[in-house]
């Protein structure tokens, strides 16, 4: 556990902390539940959302006097090699021809919303994520960039971010991608330690990340994340431990630190991995006990759940400044937005709705050559949806909520309104995860390590739904 000492920091965490965790309440709160990228989650969607349905939230905004800020995902699912842990959707190929037939309907898909949106829109937040984005050569990725900016503006001063595989790129490449306007990159690094990456079917040379680390920086890169999992098969706290120690020697903006979700009836590449080389509960506590102290030594700012970034970083200015926002990707500076997706299986948002595409090729392009938007189901939120979307992320994102700001915005009385769910937070509080105070609630330091399980207490649809198999452990 983390050694006991107090040092008052901006983002309401001690420098360094005792974390007094029992095994009660990792034995009572080591439960399935959403990591609420989104409120109703994505399980949530209903196919009875249709094609007609999202092409009357596009005309909708197009006629909307003040529409929200646009940000753009687009997903490139191919990868060359699987890895064992991936949830992802994506497809595992060594022909890359597959990529031109891809980047074709992609194309299609961005002049459908051009058609109802209109030509030009600002998108302030370009992410490409997959599978592996470097899976597209520089020729296609140029040819990709060259589409979305036919049909969009990308402004100077966005946020235009691409996940790299280590593997797939070298100094050259960092280079075009810099000159294509790319100004973040997200590593997937996972765990240095060798055994650990023989488990779950990525080797990649720790030295191989710090010299294309270095190499961003030289070009002048604005952010660079580096993706760490903790829980993964071979991992003890010891090894994670040395990994934790080279993350820090390699000071990356941002750390992104997720735990891994054993779901092998839902993902087959997971049946490869061996439950019974599974860390602990318990010891996957102290991994992220560990890891939380690292970074806090190291001077990172805790941004949330999962993030990590250093105090000169945008997430952590947004931290700072109350703009912090959680969507489909994660923690974003961007406080509220709507988002276009693109690509097989891609999640947008446009005003009150949530739509996703195909999960397949095929369906994917057969949308597409009928001249439709590819969306197989969404949902159209109701008022309580966007109630408790707002104390969710409230709690995700800040760590606390006031219940003046809630009843200002919905027109409710945030007691009466709730009063079944601040009953059941008692539990919680007198487990000090959190304080109860007249005006608010609070999560406290000990908290943010259930913070999930304090969402979930708002979640109408977990209290009509006990079966929560769908969902990653919250530990």
């Amino acid at each position: 556990m983390i050694a006991s000492k107090t040092d008052e920091r901006a983002d309401g965490l001690t420098k360094q902390s005792t974390l007094n965790i029992t095994p009660d309440q990792i034995k009572k709160y080591d439960v399935a539940g959403p990591r609420y990228t989104s409120y109703p989650t994505a399980d949530r969607f209903v196919e009875a959302f249709t094609e007609d349905t999202y092409q009357q939230a596009l005309d909708h905004r197009r006629l909307n006097v003040r529409p929200l800020p646009f940000s753009m995902y687009v997903h490139i699912p191919f990868c060359e090699s699987l890895c064992f842990y991936c949830a992802c959707n994506k497809i595992i190929t060594k022909q890359h021809k597959k990529s031109t037939e891809y980047l074709h309907y992609l194309s299609r898909e961005i002049d459908l919303h051009v058609e109802h949106l209109g030509s030009g829109l600002t998108v302030t937040q370009l992410h490409l994520g997959g599978g592996s984005p470097t899976f597209f050569s520089d020729e296609e990725l140029s040819e990709l960039m060259t589409m979305i900016r036919r049909g969009f503006t990308l402004p100077a001063g966005g946020e235009y971010s691409i996940e790299i595989d280590p593997r797939t790129v070298n100094q050259q490449r960092l280079k075009h991608l810099a000159e294509l306007g790319f100004n973040r990159l997200s590593f997937g690094v996972q765990d240095f330690d060798p055994e650990v990456q023989k488990a779950v079917h990525r080797l990649q040379p720790a030295e191989q990340v710090f010299d294309l680390t270095k190499e961003a920086r030289e070009l002048h890169f604005e952010s660079v994340n580096i993706d760490l999992i903790y829980g993964l098969p071979k991992q003890t706290t010891k090894s994670f431990a040395t990994t934790l120690s080279q993350v820090v020697a390699l000071r990356p903006d941002r750390i992104a630190l997720y735990a891994y979700a054993h779901l092998p009836e839902r993902f087959k590449p997971q049946r490869r991995i061996s439950q019974y080389e599974l860390p602990t509960a318990t010891a996957k506590i102290g991994m992220l006990s560990d890891a939380i102290a690292a970074f806090l030594n190291a001077g990172y700012v805790y941004v949330g759940m999962d993030h990590f970034a250093l105090p000169n970083d945008a997430l952590a200015v947004a931290k700072k400044q109350g703009r912090l926002h959680r969507n489909f990707q994660g923690y974003s500076t961007q406080a509220d937005s709507d988002l276009i997706g693109l690509g097989v299986s891609s999640i947008g948002r446009i005003g009150a709705t949530y739509s996703q595409n195909a999960k397949t090729l095929e369906e994917y392009y057969d949308a597409l050559d009928h001249g439709h938007f590819p969306i197989v189901r969404g949902l159209a939120l109701t008022r309580d949806d966007l109630i408790r979307r707002s104390v969710i992320m409230a709690i995700m994102c800040h760590g606390e909520l006031q219940y003046e700001s809630i009843e200002l915005s919905y027109m409710i009385n945030f007691r009466e309104y709730f009063a079944q769910e601040l009953t059941a937070l008692k539990e919680k509080e007198s487990l000090g995860m959190l304080i109860m105070e007249e005006d608010g609630i609070k999560v406290t330091e000990t908290g943010w390590f259930f913070v999930r399980a304090i969402a979930m207490v708002f979640d109408r649809y977990l209290q009509i739904d006990a079966n929560r198999a769908r969902f990653s452990k919250i530990i």
